[in-house]
């Protein structure tokens, strides 16, 4: 009984995490277009949005089947490492430098206060800095175990008071993306349904 327990949570945080993926991959894309960048370009980030958190498989343990959002100093030590994880993963296979450095540093703040090499402004690439945007947006407007999402203009307002964190280029122009009616609807919530199932030999 519970290993079916555990089974059914697993689902629910392996869907979440399938869904934000697909969230962050086409607001991304659509951010990218909005600034102008080449088509070629704008694909890569919509892959890179979809695999911006990989690393998370390898520290999944401590994100998964909590229903707080709280981890003590040791367990935040651990789960920050999952962009430099991810971009372990990804380097074993034939992604681009763009793909993989966009991964790697999603976690950069504008101002130097990211994580995992403290860039800041330009140095770091313009893949994560629009995947920063995108992820924290996203975050903010999907339900979690512990609160309900924001609305959309309550997650913008929220972000406004980190912008700090943001390249305020990107930021106008994801701001712009958003409300672009015909968009609207072009990251909501896919229905992904997601089935773990026992190894059989």
């Amino acid at each position: 009984m519970m290993s079916k327990v555990l089974d059914r949570i697993l689902e629910e945080d392996v869907k979440e995490e399938i869904n934000h993926g697909v969230r962050v991959s086409n607001l991304a894309y659509h951010v990218a277009k909005t600034l102008g960048l080449y088509e070629n370009i704008c694909r890569e980030l919509a892959v890179a949005g979809m695999l911006h958190d990989i690393g998370k498989l390898k520290v999944a343990g401590y994100l998964y089947g909590r229903m707080e959002d709280t981890l003590d100093v040791e367990e935040m030590r651990y789960v920050r490492m999952h962009s430099r994880l991810g971009y372990e993963i990804l380097m074993r296979e034939d992604y681009s430098d763009f793909i993989i450095e966009s991964v790697l540093y999603h976690h950069e703040n504008f101002d130097g206060s990211g994580y995992p090499e403290n860039l800041q402004a330009e140095d770091i690439p313009i893949g994560a800095r629009i995947l920063r945007v995108c992820d924290v947006y996203a975050a903010l407007t999907s339900d979690r175990p512990y609160r309900k999402a924001f609305d959309e203009k309550t997650a913008v307002e929220l972000m406004i008071d980190e912008v700090k964190n943001f390249d305020m280029r990107v930021f106008l122009a994801f701001q712009k993306t958003i409300h672009e009616v015909e968009l609207a609807h072009s990251w909501g919530m896919p229905d992904i349904e997601v089935r773990i199932e026992e190894e059989t030999t």
